[in-house]
């Protein structure tokens, strides 16, 4: 590993942790200048890729469940933090689950499923998206297993 300091090619191993699933921190200290710095080493899966609903295949990119979930959790009491682990639990589920392709679809619903939990604002901003909710009516269709469920949930 170079440090990026002084550009010298050898370092030590301080510390390493697990920080998030399929990612690995380690602290390391430079031989020649001393400096510390930290590093993140990814273990490389197999490259999955994503069926989309026309039949085209295309990488799989995390970013993309992230970029979902943002735009969803805008102005809602959800932390990145709590977007990242959400992110992380739907790849692991990815990675389990499938060897070489995985069907839109099923990523779409593995979302719905974690924001369904996470944030019912959130959840129903992704579902119109997702399910391209043409009127009032669709909501409703969406809403109504929610608002029985809150409604059982409070004794009514």
């Amino acid at each position: 590993m170079m440090c990026p300091f002084c550009r010298h090619d050898e370092t030590k191993v301080i510390d390493s942790r697990t920080s998030q699933q399929f990612v690995i921190r380690r602290r390391r200290e430079c031989l020649h200048c001393e400096r510390r710095f930290t590093t993140y080493e990814k273990i490389e899966e197999s490259t999955l890729r994503v069926v989309k609903k026309d039949g085209s295949r295309v990488p799989f990119e995390r970013d993309r469940i992230r970029t979902g979930l943002e735009k969803a959790c805008y102005k809602r009491p959800v932390s990145a933090e709590t977007i990242e682990n959400v992110i992380s639990k739907i790849e692991a589920d990815l990675y389990e689950n499938f060897e070489r392709e995985v069907p839109s679809r099923y990523i779409g619903e593995k979302v719905m499923e974690e924001l369904r939990v996470l944030d019912k604002v959130a959840f129903v901003r992704f579902a119109s998206v997702y399910r391209e909710f043409q009127d009032v009516n669709d909501f409703v269709e969406e809403l109504e297993p929610i608002l029985r469920g809150e409604l059982r949930d409070n004794g009514a």
